[in-house]
């Protein structure tokens, strides 16, 4: 008998702790500079599709530290600091050049998709990779980059309509135009880099400098400029796609035009990827292959009406990366088949973006967002300037660069990372920039 109390007492504490080992589940931490919208349906619909999968229960811990470029800075400074694993298990967005960075740094955990995923998914479009060839990062979605403005606006005070990069740096648009600083928005940052691609590194700033005397003011983050130009706080305004889509969704195509300007047509991929040292590794894998799924990738291009859409308010608005589904869903997508634009000569050098990327964002911080008051300044005492050649003159000055092409690769490819050099070179183009300026403003008096 007093063997049997002990076995009894056992037995019943078992009993009593089932309840509480069922509570356990499986937790998937995120960092991803996505909006609300996304990571809410990507997280309900994951946890859902993880226990039909597993019979078991997963909780989404969504990290939030701002943009892509606070996102990336941040995923930099904790691999430095813990160089097996920062805690985090995936990285959620932001743009390919900050995927082949990560990369690079050995900072992705490699996971081959099942290859029945594999075969669904091009490898490349117009010469830009959708996913790596070591499996390291996928796209999980496409975008493009483009101009929004507010078509009933723009008609009622008789401005152009701006159907190229170049439009933008018309003197009439002065105070007109929304965008984000590339320091904080990936998406800015690929818009800015796009334009020095596309038009060349001389040629290109001199018009993101014309751009930036006519931005009404730069935002931090990009989800900003859509629902200023709707607003009419601005009438122009530069953005990524789903964005624009969003509002055109909400108050209609006639009201809200997005236009891609033909000379720079770019479609890329904003990835995903496992973070090196993924402390849940097997959960994380399942994201992926869940994000890449048939049904995942609905959620992005279907209406949130649809039984098989989000149920967002307005959608997701977002182009998938399998190109067959576009053909299967038919009119029910709510988005334009990027596989079926026409293809631009322009390539994208997806590797030059991704070196530079930094130093680009801080040379457009100096010369363009730090100097924004000296820049608009002397873009109105230009658009007073009587006489064309005094104006040419004027712009000249105005739209001059500290550094080449050349100069600037070599620099980011060597010293950048030194954070002497770096300071050093931040405070000369500051000084640079506001003698340039001082000194177009006095010419166009």
């Amino acid at each position: 008998m007093s063997d049997f109390k002990p076995l009894v007492l056992t037995i019943i504490f078992c009993l009593l702790a089932l309840p509480v080992l069922s509570l356990a589940q499986d937790e998937l931490i995120i960092i991803s500079p996505h909006p609300e919208g996304i990571e809410t349906e990507f997280g309900k619909n994951f946890e859902k599709w993880y226990e039909e999968q597993t019979g078991r229960t997963v909780k989404t811990d969504w990290r939030d530290v701002g943009g892509t470029s606070s996102n990336y800075r941040f995923i930099e400074s904790e691999f430095k600091r813990v160089p097996d694993g920062i805690g985090i298990d995936i990285f959620f967005g932001g743009g390919t050049d900050n995927y082949l960075r990560l990369s690079n740094m050995g900072w992705l955990h490699a996971y081959k998709l099942p290859e029945i995923q594999l075969e669904q998914i091009a490898q490349s479009f117009q010469g830009i990779p959708l996913y790596d060839t070591e499996y390291q990062w996928y796209g999980a979605a496409l975008s493009n980059f483009g101009i929004m403005y507010n078509e009933e606006l723009r008609e009622l005070l008789k401005l152009p309509k701006a159907t190229a990069w170049e439009d933008l740096g018309n003197l009439e648009l002065l105070g007109k135009i929304g965008a984000a600083d590339p320091r904080e928005s990936g998406s800015a940052h690929m818009i800015y880099e796009i334009i020095l691609q596309t038009v060349g590194w001389e040629d290109g700033f001199a018009l993101l400098t014309k751009i930036g005397g006519n931005v009404r003011g730069f935002s931090a983050g990009a989800n900003a400029i859509p629902t200023d130009v709707v607003a009419g706080q601005v009438i122009y305004g530069l953005a990524i796609d789903f964005y624009a889509y969003g509002q055109i969704a909400i108050v209609g195509a006639d009201k809200i035009k997005y236009i891609v300007p033909a000379e720079g047509t770019v479609v890329t991929a904003d990835p995903i990827a496992i973070l090196k040292g993924a402390p849940n590794l097997p959960v994380a894998q399942k994201f992926l292959e869940f994000v890449l799924s048939e049904n995942a990738q609905k959620l992005w291009m279907l209406r949130d009406t649809d039984p098989e859409g989000p149920k967002w308010k307005g959608g997701l608005n977002r182009a998938s990366v399998l190109p067959a589904l576009y053909d299967k869903l038919g009119e029910r997508c709510i988005v334009p088949n990027p596989f079926a634009m026409e293809v631009s000569p322009f390539q994208y050098d997806s590797n030059k973006g991704s070196i530079r990327w930094d130093l680009v964002n801080e040379l457009f911080g100096v010369l363009i967002i730090n100097s924004h008051r000296d820049v608009v300044n002397a873009w109105k005492a230009i658009q007073k300037c009587k006489g064309p050649a005094k104006r040419d003159a004027a712009i000249a000055i105005l739209t001059k660069m500290p550094i080449t092409e050349a100069e600037a690769m070599q620099l980011a490819n060597d010293a950048w990372n030194d954070p002497t050099v770096r300071n050093e070179k931040i405070k000369e183009w500051g000084q640079f920039a506001k003698e340039k300026f001082k000194e177009a403003r006095n010419l166009a008096r």
